[in-house]
């Protein structure tokens, strides 16, 4: 019985036959992963289970370590980075019994919303190859939609796994800060970053979480669980999975009008409260929520997650910034103009957005909006590498900011055909209830299993 390394054959095969056109993959693994299916297909035979992830074959975004390969984040300086060690996602996953494909392509240093990387090149979106496959994480995102795996892990700063999520049609998790450990990860800023799955079903996203979840001493923001926020919800981590098709009777969203949907393409709040509405069927209430700085949000997130990355590669900025693709530097420059005095405010902003958001959620169990105000944009659209990243994180920024989790779930298509996204959020721990909510959408629609035209 040869079923997972027929499987892998096949994805490898959709790899082989369109990663040229898409630039998903900066370094596949074609041998190790066949080797890994045939191990899985040896354990099924002997009646053995190798782990939560028996056989599933996923990506790994090429800002994570995987040990004897190069971790490069995209830029050409780090072309000789071979990692010692697995990072510990990689090896959860490994132990999980998953079977690893590759690494693969993002905006370089995980920078821009366009994922292109000096190099993987440009990465692109399968529904229109002229479009941004969303970044950093874009082509994480691109493998999965273009079935060269099930699954992916992404890094998620500010948007780079929801966004990417949204623009190919899957779904993406990006988890509380803290429950996923992220050494082993190039950073962009310690303060702000994670590592989250990407899976077309919000069922392979709990599977993907419930492996690379956990306390790291490793990882200095790590949060132990003794100091969660919600020791009960906490104690739920190792026991959701049973709970995935509870449903979300009862479930109170919170809906904020502003900021969340204005500026958005048109029929994009159509189908967003489509969605809303199949909820409400479900048995949820929808409940008209305000959150007064939520407008103010992502002038100061991008003060502070500008300085930090700013203060990863300062030498190079100072020293060698032609070794960085110019967009990206133009970009991260703006971190430079931010003052210590600017740096104390975002801070001090932060402590009073978290606090917004927990009376928010002593009165809502989700807040819902859009994940992006729109399909994803073209390549060349006109704007530069800030303007286009801040357009695409518009609605993103203000979760990663308070530290909460959010999930992208598909949710339809813009009038140019590309997919959309519903962004669910929840309290600090609580990612269970954002993927039983997940669950509860996508038993009745079907747009998690829509498949972009060119691979058909």
């Amino acid at each position: 019985m040869d079923l997972f390394t027929n499987q892998t054959r096949a994805q490898l095969g959709n790899m082989a036959r369109f990663n040229d056109a898409l630039n998903a993959m900066i370094l596949p693994t074609p041998d190790a992963a066949l080797q890994d299916a045939a191990r899985a297909d040896a354990a099924l035979a002997r009646g053995e289970c190798l782990g939560l992830l028996h056989g599933m074959t996923v990506s790994v975004k090429d800002n994570i370590d995987m040990a004897g390969l190069p971790t490069t984040a995209g830029a050409r300086f780090l072309a000789d980075n071979i990692a010692q060690t697995d990072a510990p996602v990689v090896a959860r996953l490994r132990r999980a019994g998953a079977v690893i494909v590759g690494k693969a392509n993002m905006a370089e240093l995980a920078f821009g919303s366009r994922s292109f990387s000096a190099v993987g090149g440009q990465c692109r979106n399968p529904w229109d190859r002229e479009r941004i496959p969303g970044g950093s994480s874009g082509g994480s995102a691109v493998s999965v939609a273009a079935d060269f795996c099930t699954g992916s892990l992404g890094t998620d700063t500010g948007g780079s796994v929801r966004g990417p999520a949204c623009y190919n049609g899957l779904t993406g998790l990006r988890v509380t800060h803290g429950r996923v450990p992220i050494n082993g990860v190039v950073p962009v800023s310690e303060h702000n970053d994670t590592v989250g799955p990407i899976a077309r079903a919000a069922t392979d996203v709990a599977r993907l979480f419930a492996v690379i979840a956990g306390y790291d001493d490793g990882d200095p923001n790590a949060v132990p669980p003794s100091r969660a926020a919600n020791a009960s919800i906490e104690s739920l981590l190792h026991n959701f999975l049973p709970t995935l098709n509870d449903g979300i009777r009862g479930k109170r969203i919170g809906i904020a009008q502003k900021p969340y949907f204005e500026q958005l393409e048109a029929g994009v709040a159509d189908k967003v409260m489509a969605a809303a509405a199949e909820l409400e069927r479900a048995g949820a209430v929808l409940i008209d929520v305000d959150l007064p700085l939520a407008p103010e949000v992502h002038a100061h997130a991008s003060a502070s997650i500008f300085s930090d990355v700013c203060s990863v590669f300062f030498e190079r900025l100072s020293n060698a910034p032609e070794t960085i693709t110019a967009s990206v530097v133009e970009r991260m420059r703006h971190g430079l103009q931010v003052t210590g005095v600017r740096y104390a405010q975002a801070q001090a902003f932060r402590i009073r957005w978290r606090r917004q958001l927990a009376q928010l959620f002593h009165g809502v169990d989700l807040l819902l909006s859009p994940t992006s105000p729109g399909g994803a944009p073209l390549i060349d659209d006109g704007a530069n590498l800030l303007e286009a990243t801040r357009r695409a994180t518009v609605n993103t920024y203000a979760g990663a900011y308070g530290g909460i989790p959010g999930i992208s779930i598909p949710c339809g298509f813009s009038a140019t055909g590309m997919p959309l996204g519903l962004q669910l959020e929840a309290a600090w721990w609580n990612e269970p209830l954002l993927l039983q909510a997940a669950v509860a959408y996508q038993a009745v629609t079907d747009f998690h299993t829509r498949r972009a035209p060119m691979l058909a």
